[in-house]
């Protein structure tokens, strides 16, 4: 593989990895974070602070885009002692949330800290992500109404 593709497959991973801390509720990922107990100390660059993002949409998902309104957002930026630059946004105001994120992020781009990060960070969250939705989808499947028609022969 080229460079070019190494890097397109380093960003797609680095991209999966953000996903998953973004997906993960503020109170998974200090659960998470505090079971590994890393000592590391990142310096904040920017933030964490929070703002409004406007949301934009399409009617039929290809109408023209109109702005419908705006969500909470905060981000942050840390660099850590070795140069690594991490950042994060995460919807709403949990400004530990966007630390740790961003935290994670710069670790994750460390090669050595990298396997560490995949496996006991983004894999636990994972897991309890894909059990929160199974919970979800099977509360959902019980309140599950097939509806029928029935027709009368003598119509």
């Amino acid at each position: 593989m080229n460079e070019r593709g190494r890097e397109r497959d380093e960003n797609a991973r680095r991209r999966k990895a953000m996903a998953t801390l973004a997906a993960a509720p503020g109170e998974m990922l200090f659960e998470v974070w505090r079971d590994i107990d890393i000592e590391i100390e990142a310096k904040p660059l920017r933030g964490p602070e929070t703002g409004l993002v406007t949301l934009r949409g399409r009617i039929g998902g290809g109408g023209v885009p109109f702005n419908f309104g705006e969500a909470t957002v905060t981000r942050a930026t840390v660099k850590l002692p070795t140069g690594e630059i991490g950042h994060s946004y995460a919807l709403g105001s949990d400004k530990e949330k966007a630390s740790i994120s961003a935290t994670i992020d710069a670790l994750w781009q460390r090669a050595e800290s990298r396997a560490e990060i995949e496996t006991r960070i983004l894999a636990p969250l994972r897991f309890r992500l894909a059990e929160a939705d199974a919970r979800r989808s099977a509360e959902t499947a019980a309140t599950k109404v097939d509806f029928f028609t029935m027709v009368r022969g003598e119509d």
